[in-house]
C-alpha cells in the first residue's frame, strides 16, 4: 500500500472516529505482538509446539492440570513484564476522551487494563491470564502462592474458600477459556450488546477466524456499522469491509490520532470549522 494510500485511509478513519456515536475497539492476538506477546497460534507459536490441553482433560486428569501449571509457570510464558504499546495507549486516551465507548477483546495478557482502561471496561471474550479462579465458587486467586504450592508439591490444591459447612474444593484454573470450555455468557451478551449498538466497528490484530468471537464484526456490518479492519495480513473478511488497512497497528492508530487532534483544534480555535 503506497503512503498516499494509507494517509488517505488515516484521514478517513480519524473522521469517522470523531462523527461516531458509538464506536467500537475489537483487538486480536496482532495487537499485542508489538508489546512482545506471540500468537500463539501462528506457524511456530506456543499452540504448535506444545498440544493444548482440552478443558475435559484438565477436569478429569490431574495430571494434565498439573501438566497446565507446569506451562503457566514456565517463564517463556510470562505476561507480567509485558507493557502496553502505542496502540494500547492511543485506545485507552480514545476512551478516555469518548472517542471509544466499547473495548472488546480475545487477548488474555490485560494489556488494555494496563494502559489505563478499568476491567469492568473491558470485555475479554477468552479470559484473562494473570490470575485464576476457582471453577466452583468463582472465588480469585493470585498466582505467587499457587506457583509456590505447585513448586514445593507439584500439583495446585483446590480451592480453600470457607462454606457454610467446610471447603469449597473446587478444581482452580487460569482464568482462560481453554479449548472445549465454553464461552463465558456475561461477556458473549456484552459483546453483543456493545456490538449492535455501534456504529462505528475498528478491528485491529485479528485474523479472524477464532468463533464465535469473529462473528461480532459481521454482526456489526450486517447492523448498518462502518467496518474497519486494521491487520497485518488480509483477512476473510476484509472484502465485508469499508476500510482495511496492511500495517503495524501502533504506528497507524498514532497517526489517526494525531489527525484526530488536529481536527479537534481547529474546531476549537475556530468555532465555523466543522469536523
Amino acid at each position: 500500500m503506497n503512503s498516499s494510500s494509507t494517509h488517505d485511509k488515516t484521514r478517513e478513519l480519524s473522521q469517522w472516529l470523531l462523527n461516531s456515536q458509538h464506536t467500537t475497539v475489537f483487538t486480536g492476538a496482532g495487537m499485542s505482538t508489538e508489546s512482545g506477546i506471540p500468537d500463539f497460534r501462528s506457524p511456530g507459536g506456543y499452540w504448535t509446539k506444545n498440544k493444548p490441553i482440552h478443558f475435559s482433560d484438565y477436569m478429569a486428569s490431574e495430571s494434565q492440570r498439573n501438566l497446565a501449571w507446569q506451562r503457566k509457570f514456565d517463564p517463556a510464558f510470562n505476561l507480567d513484564d509485558a507493557t502496553p504499546n502505542a496502540g494500547h495507549k492511543v485506545i485507552a486516551d480514545w476512551f478516555r476522551k469518548q472517542h471509544v465507548q466499547s473495548v472488546i477483546t480475545q487477548n488474555i495478557d490485560n494489556l488494555h487494563q494496563k494502559s489505563g482502561i478499568t476491567n469492568e471496561s473491558v470485555i475479554e471474550l477468552h479470559g484473562n491470564a494473570t490470575y485464576a479462579k476457582c471453577l466452583s465458587c468463582g472465588h480469585a486467586y493470585q498466582f505467587p502462592a499457587l506457583e509456590v504450592s505447585f513448586r514445593d508439591t507439584g500439583s495446585v490444591p483446590p480451592c480453600s474458600q470457607p462454606l457454610k459447612r467446610g471447603r469449597c474444593e473446587g478444581i482452580i484454573k487460569t482464568a482462560t477459556i481453554s479449548f472445549g470450555q465454553a464461552m463465558p455468557e456475561a461477556e458473549m451478551q456484552r459483546a453483543k450488546r456493545d456490538t449492535l449498538a455501534s456504529d462505528l466497528f475498528i478491528v485491529l490484530g485479528s485474523s479472524l477466524v477464532v468463533y464465535p468471537a469473529a462473528s461480532f464484526p459481521e454482526m456489526a456490518k450486517r447492523n448498518g456499522a462502518k467496518l474497519v479492519i486494521l491487520n497485518r495480513e488480509a483477512t476473510d473478511l476484509d472484502g465485508l469491509a469499508d476500510l482495511v488497512l496492511h500495517e503495524e497497528i501502533g504506528d497507524t492508530l498514532s497517526q489517526v490520532d494525531v489527525l484526530v487532534n488536529k481536527s479537534l483544534a481547529a474546531v476549537h480555535s475556530n468555532p465555523t470549522v466543522t469536523e
